[in-house]
């Protein structure tokens, strides 16, 4: 009898610590200062992304409907601005991307921006038909040169302005949901439906197909400091790879089990500190890269889903919100 109420005791100690352990998720505590400012935009265009050319104050952002929005005092107020585009088409502009004053827009149906004034012009590249799938992402690498996927895995370079593009990939992938670049050149792709993961590495001729982590559907994924890779999973699940590795995956967790809503995108300020944000105007934060987490209240009754969290560096991010509603990261020193 003795040891069948010492084995009870055991059951309810190992219980009571499960339980502590899931309320500290539960009910995450708040973040001491919100750096975060709302900001109302001028249209109610789904955004798509953010960049600035190489004066901080002068950025430009992009979405449906061939949606440009300008703004020079670093992202504060925003102006509309129209690019004639002579045809009777409507666009989705899905990127951009300045190094210094020359900057690049790619969309679908099939279309490719470039400008060498910041902005002030832009002109129209063609394209070839025979394009596998629409231009997704695009990143200008320096004078004349830029990188750009499409919506299938394609990966093209081009060094002299968009005349002529470099396969990088021989075969494409398959269409997909989202698609990161690694600061060394890789990819990390997730497929539509979130089956399954793709990575290609520079010198690689095709890309490499993994299997996902659990039966949960991959949402979203992208790198982390230190060789890492990170997943967002159905159900508000975040995940990391061990150190340089596509494959090996450290446990899969929720870092706030009394909720509901989904998460969409994962970012890093600095090496420690990560924001993820979804849907109901939910934003949390991690100063020790994920171990423990906080959660901005001071956000959490905006009228939006948080989808992408962009960091151009430690100082300025944005995260871009739906219907008029844009987050600015304001840091202590610009604060004060």
């Amino acid at each position: 009898m003795r040891g069948l109420l010492n084995n009870l005791v055991r059951v309810l100690v190992v219980a009571i610590a499960i339980l502590s352990a899931g309320c500290n998720r539960a009910y995450l505590s708040s973040i001491d200062v919100n750096p975060w400012q709302v900001i109302t935009l001028p249209t109610e265009t789904t955004l798509s992304d953010i960049a600035f050319t190489g004066d901080p104050q002068h950025g430009w952002l992009v979405g449906k409907n061939a949606t440009l929005l300008e703004t020079k005092d670093g992202g504060e107020t925003w102006e509309e601005r129209q690019v004639n585009l002579n045809d009777n088409q409507i666009y989705t502009l899905t990127s951009v991307s300045f190094s210094g004053d020359e900057g690049w827009i790619v969309g679908e149906p099939s279309i490719l921006l470039h400008t060498t004034d910041g902005g002030t012009s832009w002109s129209r590249i063609p394209l070839s038909e025979k394009l596998p799938g629409a231009p997704d992402t695009i990143l200008a690498l320096g004078p004349k040169a830029a990188e750009m996927t499409t919506d299938v895995g394609a990966i093209y370079q081009t060094n002299d302005g968009g005349r002529t593009w470099k396969a990088m990939v021989q075969e494409a992938v398959g269409v997909l949901r989202n698609i990161a670049r690694s600061p060394e050149g890789g990819y990390v792709a997730v497929s539509a439906r979130g089956n399954f993961y793709s990575t290609w590495e520079p010198g690689q001729d095709a890309w490499v197909q993994h299997n996902r982590t659990s039966s949960r559907r991959l949402q979203n994924m992208g790198y982390a400091p230190g060789g890492k890779l990170w997943l967002l999973a159905r159900g508000g699940l975040v995940q990391f790879s061990e150190p340089n590795s596509l494959e090996d995956w450290q446990e899969q967790f929720a870092p706030e089990f009394s909720t509901s809503w989904g998460l969409l995108d994962l970012a890093y300020r600095t090496e420690n500190e990560v924001w993820v944000a979804g849907g109901s105007g939910n934003l949390l934060m991690s100063t020790d890269g994920g171990e423990t987490w906080q959660k901005d209240r001071d956000v959490e009754n905006v009228p939006s889903n948080f989808y992408r969290i962009v960091f151009l560096d430690e100082e300025h991010g944005f995260i871009l919100g739906q219907g008029r509603t844009m987050l600015r990261y304001v840091s202590p020193s610009e604060a004060a």
